[in-house]
């Protein structure tokens, strides 16, 4: 097939060893297409000066302001030099300090008046902000003329995602060197597409977007470098989809008077509408003869694993095997027990006692003892076990099934796709894929990040759940409001209930590696709080005399299944954990929730920690513990998840939160995300036109054969492994 060649030239063909060097090692930038597809973050205007007042703490800024003071100062009895210079852009002031050696040259440069660029990182000191030792370049017109010094206050000047070793300009001017090699872009869009939405060429919008002269100029280059990263990736989501459904199924369709109906027959309560509707849009896809490729997303406490235990009775009804894949042993085996639990007589089949319809249900992890092991092996191997709960162990090569018909991952973002596939791979035929989260997704992120899945939403909570009452509690502002949360864990206590306090670090001797600390510990100066720490002071303390125990995730697999069975069993008043508990860990009678630093956890994580209270008939109660300044981020987005229950509402906040880039989970995957421009959030009518127009394109040309722009730019997005298996983030 013809392939385009791209922008693909090493950078130090143009830029020289040691720059190309430093943008490889810092930037993750290798070739001219990478370095043109650095976009500007955005653009100073040399006449209007940027916000001071807003600056990130613990990022690499580039400002531009004009100096209002510059002071040198003794100490070390006049031994020691620092160089304070307090600069102004009208909305704020900023410090900048110089040391020792270094003073001399910027004392020269940056006399009040001056107005230059500075770039460095935002520090706190004596809870001011900092720049230590910036970078900077002082802005002068030169030219006298009138027009002259007009056309360079207006001059847009492009700031660039920098780093420390190399500056916004220096970028800048790396650009200028290879820009007018932007000719050789490769097109991605069909031209009738391109044409037909009245877009501008991809070499002009990169001209644009580098070095606009008007900020018309930037909008229209914006668009369209939007429309290449969504249609791009809409396209390789296409292809996969349509990959699948070339793939062929074993039907799975349910058998009357078989063992769904039994397990329907013997519930004690009805399924929700919600529950109703995704069970029959799951046992469609079951029906036909390719394979089910269904996200089922719930809030915490929707009933997703009722809905996914009824499709696996489906398919052992089917005569075929299911397996539900969980992220930690923790949860393995609390699914293995709830579904035992609610299957009864069911899951005993061929034991005594057993019903004749059941079947076996068998869990297999990495710690298991080799004879329990070996049974579960052989179990599976004959068809013995219809439903097998696991780890990664269900992966490994060993494991081998009798006729593999269904896939569950719980959690999916724990997941590599790999994985997932690996487990696949392990049916005579592609067996069918449901894959449950309870991170709510919004809309447009599920079309971009999950767009080879279909989607189920499960929004009811079933009938008997309690609302939580969520509070923040600022302890350094207010301690006697910590004293008064322990008073109400008491309270709960008394009245017959359980409670959790939930700490960031395990901390024992042998304690995490200390992290890099971010701006926010430096202000505070204190590591956050550790399990082991927390436990004992709560017991010889405000909680002395009630059963506390604590459960991490360094603890034994056999030591954390005892204590999460004490604590189902009600035999431990306050489970003092990490965040071990996040996910899966159901015991009704919790109805209280402490979170100790709750600042240090992502807005969707504290939402799933608090959907482990609440889960009863009595109403649940999480508390925010936090030392943060009232007017801080980390305070307000502390707020915002005490204000809602929605955990959809929720999830936006997070992603606006966060860098769009991260939506395709580059942590996870250590590949760098694709999206530059693209903000999954904001441009739901690019995502679903480009969504529309990649399905039309993929349908009249699977293997892109007339398109040779787009399969060149579908290599260059995602190397073939990323294409076939999109990190699901």
């Amino acid at each position: 097939m013809e392939r385009v060649p791209a922008l693909d030239e090493p950078l130090k063909k143009t830029l020289g060893a040691a720059t190309a060097k430093v943008m490889a090692e810092h930037l993750d930038l290798h070739t001219l297409g990478d370095l043109l597809h650095h976009y500007p973050r955005r653009y100073a205007e040399r006449g209007e000066l940027t916000s001071l007042s807003e600056l990130p703490l613990d990022e690499h800024v580039t400002v531009v302001a004009q100096v209002a003071d510059a002071r040198i100062h003794t100490f070390n009895q006049g031994r020691g030099r620092r160089l304070e210079v307090t600069i102004t852009d009208g909305s704020g002031r900023l410090q900048l300090v110089f040391f020792g050696k270094g003073v001399h040259k910027p004392l020269g440069d940056l006399l009040p008046g001056t107005r230059a660029m500075f770039a460095g990182k935002v520090s706190v000191f004596n809870r001011k902000l900092q720049l230590s030792h910036p970078a900077y370049e002082p802005l002068s017109g030169g030219a006298s003329a009138a027009d002259a010094v007009d056309a360079f206050a207006n001059q847009l000047i492009p700031i660039y995602p920098a780093c420390k070793q190399l500056e916004s300009w220096k970028i800048s001017k790396a650009i200028d060197a290879v820009l007018d090699r932007a000719v050789e872009a490769v097109d991605p869009l069909p031209p009738a597409l391109r044409e037909g939405r009245g877009m501008t060429t991809l070499p002009d919008a990169l001209r644009k977007i580098h070095r606009p002269r008007t900020k018309a100029d930037i909008a229209e280059a914006r668009e369209r470098l939007k429309w290449d990263e969504a249609f791009v990736l809409q396209v390789a989501l296409a292809r996969r989809r349509y990959a699948d459904t070339q793939l062929p199924a074993v039907a799975r369709r349910p058998v009357p008077g078989g063992l769904l109906d039994a397990f329907d027959a013997e519930l004690p309560f009805t399924l929700t509408e919600g529950q109703q509707s995704v069970s029959k849009e799951i046992f469609d896809d079951l029906a036909t003869e390719h394979p089910m490729h269904r996200l089922l997303q719930g809030e915490v406490g929707s009933g997703k694993t009722m809905v996914a235990l009824r499709a696996m009775l489906a398919v052992v009804d089917a005569g075929g095997q299911a397996a539900m894949l969980a992220p930690t042993e923790v949860l393995a085996q609390q699914h293995h027990r709830s579904i035992t639990e609610m299957m009864g007589e069911l899951a005993e089949g061929g034991m005594l006692g057993g019903s004749e319809q059941g079947t076996k249900v068998v869990l297999l992890t990495g710690s298991m003892g080799a004879a329990a092991r070996r049974q579960a092996l052989l179990d599976l191997v004959t068809g013995e076990a219809g439903i097998v709960i696991g780890t990664h162990a269900l992966i490994e090569d060993k494991v081998q099934f009798h006729d593999l018909g269904l896939v569950v991952v719980d959690e999916q973002h724990r997941f590599g796709v790999e994985q997932r596939d690996a487990l696949r791979s392990k049916g005579k035929q592609p067996p069918h894929l449901l894959v449950m989260t309870a991170t709510p997704i919004p809309r447009t992120v599920a079309m971009t990040v999950f767009g080879d899945l279909e989607t189920s939403v499960l929004d009811q909570l079933p009938a008997g759940r309690s609302p939580i009452a969520s509070h923040v509690v600022p302890a350094a502002d207010k301690p006697h409001f910590l004293a008064r949360a322990w008073e109400r864990v008491r309270e709960e206590v008394e009245n017959g209930h359980q409670a959790y306090v939930v700490c960031p670090r395990i901390g024992d001797a042998e304690d995490e590696k200390p992290k890099k600390k971010s701006a926010e510990d430096e202000a505070e100066k204190r590591p956050p709080l550790a399990v082991v720490d927390v436990a004992e002071q709560l017991a010889k303390g405000p909680l002395s005399g009630l059963r506390v125990e604590v459960l991490h995730g360094r603890m034994q697999p056999d030591d954390k299944d005892a204590v999460m069975r004490r604590f189902a069993a009600g035999e431990v008043d306050v489970l003092v954990a990490t965040t071990v508990i996040e996910v899966g860990v159901n015991v009704p009678n919790a109805t209280a929730m402490v979170i100790m630093d709750a600042d240090r956890f992502g807005v969707s994580q504290l939402h799933q920690l608090r959907g482990r209270v609440g889960r009863g008939s009595a109403p649940g109660l999480c508390l925010l513990v936090t030392e943060m300044p009232e007017a801080s981020p980390a305070r307000q987005r502390l707020t915002a998840v005490a204000a809602t229950l929605d955990g959809f509402e929720l999830s936006r906040i997070d992603l606006e939160q966060r860098r769009e880039g991260d939506v395709l989970g580059q942590a996870q995957s250590g590949v760098r995300s694709s999206l530059r421009m693209l903000a999954v959030i904001e441009d739901e009518e690019v995502i679903e036109a480009a969504r529309e127009e990649a399905v039309a394109v993929v349908a009249a040309d699977p293997e892109l054969s007339d398109l040779p722009g787009l399969r060149t730019a579908l290599d260059a997005l995602l190397d073939t492994e990323r294409e076939q298996y999109l990190d699901k983030g």
